[in-house]
């Protein structure tokens, strides 16, 4: 086996009793719960990418770059959103899902989401909490990104694999 890949970069809680999915709205408001998945919905079937991008902004506390475009019915943590940052000018795929949070049994756990500049995520792809994708970085539809992915770095699958780098120069050779 080889060496053994970075964690991802999350805060653990621990709980006690029933498991802490059902221990939710001690740790989140219901009324933010409510609040957020009402204004993510009108936001995954928007058409208008600047409204959308206000919504995400203004009503839900992500931070996201000028220019990047959300696809039809991404969606975004309905409990942490924000916990997420978006660089420039990226495009995030269709039926995307970006996640902040994993509620299990004995804890849950926080992580947040850094997505670089020029980033290119394919349709129907998870991102899972605590996850930094590079600059320039390009994810294959139908991924799940489960661990930190290099910046100029074309991966995709499940499990997640490096299908091809470009350096720095190449890729601003292909601008």
């Amino acid at each position: 086996m080889g060496a053994r890949e970075k964690v991802r970069n999350m805060r653990r809680y621990p709980v006690e009793g029933p498991n802490a999915l059902w221990q939710l709205y001690r740790t989140v408001s219901p009324w933010k719960g409510v609040k957020n998945f009402i204004f993510i919905q009108i936001a995954r079937y928007c058409p208008v990418l600047s409204l959308k991008n206000w919504i995400y902004r203004h009503i839900l506390g992500m931070k996201v770059g000028d220019h990047t475009a959300f696809g039809l019915m991404v969606m975004v943590d309905v409990f942490f959103p924000e916990l997420i940052t978006i660089g420039r000018n990226s495009v995030i795929g269709y039926n995307t899902t970006i996640l902040a949070h994993e509620y299990l049994i004995k804890e849950y756990r926080l992580g947040e989401v850094n997505i670089g500049s020029e980033v290119m995520i394919g349709a129907n792809t998870t991102i899972l909490p605590g996850i930094t994708i590079g600059d320039g970085a390009v994810i294959a539809a139908g991924s799940i990104v489960h661990k930190d992915v290099a910046a100029g770095t074309f991966v995709g699958g499940n499990p997640l694999r490096v299908l091809e780098r470009h350096s720095q120069e190449e890729r601003s050779s292909n601008l």
